[in-house]
């Protein structure tokens, strides 16, 4: 899709304001706060009724690309469905190291974006996750993935509106911490089987999640 020419100078705009706020706040205000947080290591084996079924490695390219203070990639399973987690932890996040999205590595491993949209997935809370839900595709193999960007006891959709609660926060609490949460799990022949599979997940995951970034 074609952005018309109005709207891409906007676009543009945005980001430069974003980054430059970024640099603004970074350079001027006190030392970032130290905050109590669970490493993800301590992840527990079970969540829910979904079993650990290994770590799944990443290349040390890519841990590189990634500067992150903390992650953690595993697979679960539960009977015939699994799902490959992975979320990034960053302490603080400064100009060159703050997160982006997963999207943006998918074409060069081979995985392109076949539909993408929003959604809200409840939880037993009350606030339910606000996530990017997307089908990708790589040769006969289908996926779907969901992620989003959590801080400060919020779930975030856009990218954008994630660097504006980072200017923000720096401003109002000195906190620039914030963490990237994946999961991606293998689509079959009806996608609503995945996306109940992929939604149990995270229903069992979000009670977790305060231990290791914090509200």
């Amino acid at each position: 899709m074609r952005l018309s020419t109005s709207l891409t100078p906007r676009l543009v705009a945005l980001s430069g304001l974003l980054i430059a706020g970024v640099v603004i706040v970074h350079a001027s205000v006190p030392e970032t706060p130290q905050l109590s947080r669970v490493p993800f290591a301590q992840l527990p084996a079970s969540i829910g009724q979904w079993q650990l079924d290994g770590n799944v490695a990443i290349d040390d390219e890519s841990l590189k690309v990634l500067k992150a203070d903390d992650y953690v990639s595993r697979l679960y399973v539960s009977g015939a469905s699994a799902v490959d987690l992975f979320i990034a932890y960053y302490a603080t996040q400064r100009q060159g190291d703050t997160m982006h999205s997963p999207m943006n590595c998918l074409p060069a491993s081979g995985w392109q974006p076949m539909k993408t949209d929003r959604v809200q997935i409840p939880t037993a809370s009350g606030a339910p996750i606000n996530a990017n839900r997307a089908v990708i595709q790589k040769g006969l193999d289908k996926e779907l993935v969901l992620y989003w960007y959590q801080s400060h006891g919020r779930t975030i959709s856009s990218e954008y509106s994630s660097k504006v609660y980072l200017v923000l926060d720096s401003l109002r609490q000195h906190r620039s911490d914030a963490a990237l949460v994946r999961l991606v799990t293998p689509l079959g022949t009806v996608e609503s089987g995945a996306d109940r599979a992929a939604a149990d997940f995270v229903r069992s995951l979000q009670p977790l999640l305060g231990r290791h970034i914090p509200d």
